[in-house]
């Protein structure tokens, strides 16, 4: 029996499992729980991609996963990326793609490859990501990826770590760099771990060091000439999931301050916001076409500002093919890090109101969208094969009549070009 398969590509806070954390539980069981009720089998795998290195070498260890991974029953295939993950999608399926190294000869799968389901992905590039790329910006992502992984482990880090967090991005958008600051605030974080977990997340960390190939590529201006050479595979279903917070909400401020935690965590998440706020009107982080305020005016029933963002990545950046799904939610609450019960724990105090009741929402129609493109393309392959029409040269006493004919069907008289 065929099997359905899909592969989630994180991005870059995002990981499989780390300090014994698995970033996508909650996700994988909504996903599980949907192919069963339709009475499919479903096989989910997470790709291990380094979290900020080259997007083109991130792509390149997802087609080797799928092509290691994915059988030879023949069974569709569909890829689902969050935040870069779906920029790793998006290059996978290109039929213009040239992966490094031997990745090139490992995309014989694409032809059963029936959808790209990309979730707050930074199509655009996101201002972030520029600041990500300074000096202080690099210390503080390292300190924001730190507080990711203890906040959702634990439930909420150390308060002093999370304050000293607060008062360096607080000055390093006055610029000022504080390095000692920071770098006490990450050990903050990693010493509330156990042994192990800090063992790991201090690799993690590493990677992040090592590599930072991603941050430079999702500044806007490279994105802009990513779009130049990046095609999508004719007949495959895009679809893409969008969403935003509201900016500096009075009252979501209010119930932040309830908690030392929550007012530690709503300052760091308003800190993030107001800096992916930032467009550059040369770069604005949106096609050029109008396309995507429509798409978004149509699905929200109104328009956000032009600065609406997920604390990461701005709303307009994140559509791409058919929007399915556009609300209020930040960047992790998307992916089931959002309060409630079940296990959820939420990443950042965003004022979203993001609950379960919409995270099935998103859920459902993800899935609808996957099995849709497999129909589609199954429809596409039962159809008959179009006839070929042979056409013959004219002969010298014809050619008034094909001229006349073409005329009568709006068609260019022979030898002139097309409109």
């Amino acid at each position: 029996m065929q099997k359905t398969r899909v592969y989630l590509s994180p991005g870059m806070f995002g990981f499989a499992t780390l300090a014994s954390l698995e970033y996508f539980e909650h996700f994988i069981r909504a996903i599980e729980e949907r192919f069963r009720d339709r009475g499919r089998a479903v096989e989910i795998r997470v790709c291990e991609v380094h979290p900020t290195a080259s997007i083109l070498r991130r792509a390149a260890k997802l087609a080797r996963l799928v092509d290691e991974s994915a059988g030879d029953d023949g069974g569709p295939i569909h890829i689902i990326g969050h935040s870069t993950g779906g920029l790793d999608a998006r290059l996978v399926a290109s039929p213009t793609v040239r992966l490094p190294g031997n990745a090139h000869c490992r995309l014989g799968w694409t032809s059963r490859l029936r959808s790209v389901t990309t979730i707050n992905t930074p199509h655009f590039g996101t201002p972030l990501a520029a600041f990500f790329a300074t000096v202080s910006g690099q210390r503080l992502l390292y300190a924001v990826t730190a507080l990711t992984v203890a906040g959702l482990k634990l439930g909420a880090p150390p308060l002093a770590a999370a304050s000293a967090l607060v008062a360096a991005f607080g000055r390093a958008q006055l610029g000022f760099l504080e390095i000692e600051l920071i770098d006490r605030a990450i050990e903050s974080f990693i010493r509330v771990l156990d042994d192990a977990s800090s063992r790991e997340l201090r690799a993690w960390l590493k990677l992040l060091r090592d590599d930072q190939g991603a941050i430079v590529q999702l500044m806007p201006e490279a994105m802009d000439l990513l779009h130049a050479g990046l095609q999508d595979r004719a007949g495959l279903r895009y679809q893409s999931v969008a969403t935003y917070a509201p900016r500096n909400a009075v009252r979501d401020w209010v119930s932040a301050l309830r908690s030392p935690w929550g007012a530690m965590s709503a300052a760091i998440f308003t800190a993030l916001s107001n800096i992916t706020a930032r467009l550059n009107e040369h770069y604005p982080c949106r096609s050029h076409d109008g396309s995507i305020e429509q798409k978004l005016a149509r699905v929200l029933g109104e328009l956000p500002p032009p600065d609406a963002n997920d604390g990461v990545v701005p709303l307009a950046s994140q559509v791409w093919g058919e929007l399915i799904w556009a609300g209020k939610a930040d960047h992790l609450d998307i992916v089931g890090h959002f309060p409630g019960k079940g296990g959820h724990i939420d990443w950042l105090a965003s004022g979203a109101r993001f609950n379960r009741l919409r995270f099935d929402a998103v859920l459902d129609r993800i899935v609808t969208g996957m099995v849709a493109g497999e129909q589609s393309s199954a429809a596409e392959q039962a159809a008959p094969p179009r006839p070929v029409i042979e056409t013959l040269a004219p002969e010298r006493g014809d050619v008034e009549q094909a001229a006349a004919a073409a005329s009568a069907i709006g068609a260019p008289p022979a030898g002139e070009p097309a409109a």
